[in-house]
């Protein structure tokens, strides 16, 4: 039987030589120079360009980054075929095609005033090509924040402790962030006082769990949970979702629009910087865990690969490897959503550039050790052929307790904990995601004086127009259908980022080399658009309408499968068609007809 460290130390062996051969190579490739003011020092604005420092900084975009989907999509993977294809992906993916990408995309911005990779590709191909790349991370944005806001509402229901402690660090970050940014005060000593102060959090989740409404039949809370309300029957989606949950989803949203409302300093900044320290004891712990239960044997149980390493190329479920594994798995590996933050949140508060380097190849890297650790999780315990939130959740904090037995932590506090490792990924991916998509209608509409320019500067208002079409889509219950759909859209994005990217090198200058964002580009946009294509043709199209009969599907069941056809095909149509812009703007300047920016900025910049 094959141990889980070995899964571990191939990772980190890898990592390892990404981060000290290829992301110190892509950092001189890139020309990083500390002596150039970064966009955060000249536009800086108390409000969204703040200079950060980098551990600060680095704690928001990890935080940011590392989402739900790292865990559900390397455990939904190694479930259907197995853990050796899972880990693969994410060893070899992660330093050459997801590092790549966040760090070329933070790199891109830098040099772009900290625009978005929207505004960036719309330098170099006009404003037609603009406005689709950011339609089209606007629409993956609103996907993000409804399935993000679900996930922290499922948690928030199996574990009510995380909603406790999820309060009391949020409410912490507000005081850390006067404390640094009003009063001053040393940051040294602060970190020590507040980071001491979330992890009395933690004790203070589990020993006064929170819930909103009673558990459902076939659940339970922790002895000593708080219930504050009673029925709950009338809110929307408490039928197929549980009445708890539903009524979680909606406060979530809520908080989302307000923190991404409230300047960096205040929330943002300080809140992923504590909540990082979280992140890294429950990662860092579960490697350490491994590598000191294997060795030292003191984990209640070996820690041992349960779960077969090939099931075949349909695998257990008939779904073909290639290519739904690489959509199946994206965060972790690559993924189109931290282009929007890399180019979004962190650009804007970059202190130096050199910098870029430890946040946007390293915090990809880390990422990854995330996906590394939900498949160990998946690896030791198990589960039947299953996949998506419903086995991904569970299966995390379960496995992630088994593995922190190693230093005598008891699986009743285990669990808990990586549970509420689990939301600290997720609030923060979820505010972050819609200040983006704020950032993305800013850029679309304007923010002249007209009626729409007025709205789209509006901070609440343009939360709204994210937070309202998240919300139907999660009571619908259509979320479930459109998992895949998300994923599809988010490498997508990816694959358009890397061309960004590429189409930024090729006007920078004659001598740059293509190869390190345009093979990845090709390879995303190839496995994505044939995801997608499975998805519309075979899916829905043959499974749902030609196989079965259209007579036995629901009016609802139908528009949800033509919707789902139609999103893939529109999808794929943008796609291919920036693409070609982008080719015909490489031609161009390396045709000799265009001209080249001797810094790396934009056009006529210097």
């Amino acid at each position: 039987m094959v141990q889980v460290i070995w899964m571990v130390l191939s990772v980190l062996a890898l990592f390892s030589v990404g981060y000290l051969g290829y992301s110190r190579y892509l950092a001189q490739f890139v020309e990083l120079d500390d002596d150039r003011d970064t966009p955060a020092h000249k536009y800086e604005d108390g409000q969204e360009y703040v200079p950060a420092k980098k551990p600060v900084l680095l704690g928001h975009h990890y935080s940011s980054i590392a989402g739900g989907a790292p865990i559900v999509g390397p455990i939904t993977a190694g479930v259907v075929w197995g853990w050796v294809p899972a880990l693969l992906w994410i060893a070899i993916g992660n330093p050459l095609l997801g590092s790549v990408h966040d760090f070329v995309s933070l790199s891109s911005s830098l040099r772009h005033e900290g625009k978005s990779i929207g505004y960036i590709i719309g330098e170099y191909v006009g404003e037609r090509g603009k406005n689709m790349l950011l339609w089209f991370a606007f629409l993956t944005i609103i996907l993000v924040v409804a399935v993000f806001a679900l996930v922290v509402a499922i948690v928030f229901n199996a574990f009510p402790q995380a909603a406790t402690a999820s309060l009391v660090y949020i409410a912490l970050a507000f005081v850390f962030g006067v404390y640094l940014y009003q009063l001053n005060l040393p940051f040294l000593l602060g970190t020590v006082i507040f980071v001491t102060g979330v992890f009395g959090g933690v004790f203070a989740g589990i020993e006064y769990p929170l819930a909103l409404f009673p558990a459902g039949a076939d659940a339970s809370y922790p002895a000593g949970t708080t219930v504050l309300f009673s029925g709950g029957q009338w809110i929307p989606g408490a039928s197929s979702l549980g009445v708890n949950t539903a009524a979680w989803v909606p406060i979530i949203i809520l908080y989302g629009g307000l923190a991404s409302a409230l300047p960096v300093w205040m929330l943002l900044q300080p809140r992923d910087y504590l909540s990082s320290f979280l992140l890294y004891t429950g990662v860092g712990g579960a490697l350490l865990a491994i590598i000191v239960g294997t060795v030292f044997g003191s984990a209640s149980q070996p820690l041992e690969i349960q779960l077969a390493a090939y099931k075949g190329f349909m695998g257990a479920t008939g779904t073909p490897l290639f290519p739904l594994l690489f959509i199946t798995i994206a965060c972790g590996t690559i993924s189109g959503f931290h282009a929007l933050v890399s180019s979004g949140t962190t650009a804007k508060q970059l202190n130096k550039e050199t910098d870029a380097r430890t946040i946007g190849y390293g915090g990809m890297l880390g990422e990854g050790l995330l996906a590394t650790v939900a498949l160990a999780t998946v690896a030791i315990v198990a589960p039947d052929v299953g996949g998506g939130i419903g086995l991904a959740l569970p299966t995390f904090a379960s496995g992630g307790g088994i593995i922190l037995t190693s230093f005598g932590i008891p699986t009743s506090f285990g669990g808990p904990f990586m549970a509420l490792v689990l939301v600290s990924f997720l609030l923060t991916s979820t505010d972050t995601a819609v200040r983006l998509g704020r950032y993305m209608v800013e850029e679309i509409v304007g923010t002249d004086a007209s009626a729409a320019g007025e709205v789209a500067k509006n901070r609440y208002a343009n939360a709204a127009i994210q937070g309202v079409p998240a919300y139907i889509l999660i009571t619908s219950g259509s979320w479930l259908t459109l998992w895949q759909l998300f994923g599809g859209a988010n490498q997508l994005l990816a694959a358009l980022a890397l061309l960004t990217a590429t189409v930024w090198l090729a006007n920078w200058d004659d001598s740059k080399q293509l190869i390190s964002t345009g093979v990845p580009m090709a390879l995303m946009g190839t496995m994505t658009i044939l995801g997608l294509g499975w998805l519309a043709f075979h899916d829905n199209l043959y499974v749902k309408f030609i196989q079965s009969s259209p007579a036995e599907m629901t009016t609802v069941q139908t528009l949800s499968a033509v919707t789902q056809m139609v999103l893939a095909l529109v999808l794929i149509g943008l796609a291919l068609s920036l693409v070609r812009m982008g080719y015909r703007n490489i031609q161009k300047v390396r045709g000799g007809r265009g001209a080249a920016v001797a810094d790396g900025g934009e056009p006529g910049s210097d």
